[in-house]
């Protein structure tokens, strides 16, 4: 299905500062979704700059790739996770690049592409695949998961208070048949969570939708072990740049990186460090950047979305 890929990206111009991007560098958009950060990047690369795009939505790659084929600089479009870095970048025999954002988490174009069942607001099939080709979805986490497990994915991944509730209330409507759409799994949600904290907050769905999309796609694993991949992969003065969309993924960010400035691995109560690692990158962001009164009055999907920048030394 063909979409409208023309969402502003979220803190566009602040990204597109901190990676102090070089006309003729090679710069990765790891979730390059509709292209929307990537065409920025783009745009102010020259002839020979290099432009990797890196999604696991074939649909996305797609449409993104008709977006960006205006640019002038080379482009290179890969269908895998952002995770696999290293590997996509061996492939090509490439050894370093000059900078790197990651926008964690669904797009807009999976949010409002209703029959891929990320959206709670419209009724589709319990999917959230980002990648299609893969065979575990949403449908088997609702439906074949222990009481238990549900408790612990909706609690851990979705920071949500009623989870046990929820878990309880899934596992028992599931005695009358499979959950196979969103707007079933919606009620369900409702029925768990009592009416007066309906009344405040978010959407009652939310974070336990959150939580099933993190599950199926194991998105927090692959974060954890990217971060380091990018760091080392950048060449010297580049910059890699997260934005992050709630607390889970911007910790495991805020954490990565504070490890990466201070390697050491010694005791506190040694006088002088004996491991001898150093760090190899230098601090940007202290505090996240987030979104402008202006952005959000633009976008209210910005509101949550924090900016951490990290930069390898020269």
């Amino acid at each position: 299905m063909d979409m409208d890929f023309r969402h502003v990206p979220v803190l566009f111009d602040e990204c597109m500062k901190n990676l102090n991007i070089r006309p003729d560098g090679i710069y990765v958009d790891g979730t390059l979704g509709g292209g929307g950060h990537a065409f920025g990047i783009g745009e102010r690369l020259s002839e020979s700059g290099l432009l990797i795009g890196i999604d696991r939505d074939r649909d996305a790659l797609e449409a993104a790739g008709r977006r960006l084929e205006p640019l002038k600089c080379r482009k290179l479009l890969v269908q895998s996770t952002y995770g696999d870095i290293r590997k996509v970048l061996d492939e090509k025999g490439i050894k370093g690049i000059d900078g790197a954002l990651l926008d964690i988490g669904v797009s807009s174009y999976q949010l409002d592409n209703s029959e891929r069942g990320f959206s709670y607001m419209q009724d589709a099939p319990l999917d959230m695949r980002m990648n299609r080709d893969d065979t575990f979805s949403a449908y088997d986490v609702v439906n074949t998961y222990s009481r238990k497990e549900l408790r612990e994915v909706i609690r851990n991944y979705g920071e949500e208070r009623w989870a046990g509730r929820i878990a309880e209330f899934i596992v028992k409507r599931r005695k009358e048949g499979p959950i196979g759409s969103t707007g079933e799994l919606v009620e369900v949600i409702k029925g768990a969570i009592p009416a007066s904290a309906r009344r405040e907050g978010p959407h009652p769905a939310k974070r336990t939708f959150q939580a099933i999309r993190i599950e199926v796609n194991g998105e927090l694993e692959q974060l954890k072990g990217a971060i380091d991949e990018f760091c080392d992969v950048l060449n010297p003065g580049g910059r890699l740049c997260i934005i992050s969309f709630h607390s889970l993924e911007d910790r495991i960010v805020k954490e990565a990186f504070s490890r990466r400035l201070n390697p050491c691995t010694c005791p506190p109560e040694f006088p002088v460090c004996v491991c001898g690692r150093v760090s190899d990158t230098v601090k940007v962001t202290g505090k996240p950047i987030t979104a402008s009164e202006a952005e959000l009055d633009e976008n209210p999907r910005a509101r949550s979305a924090k900016l951490r920048v990290s930069e390898k030394k020269q």
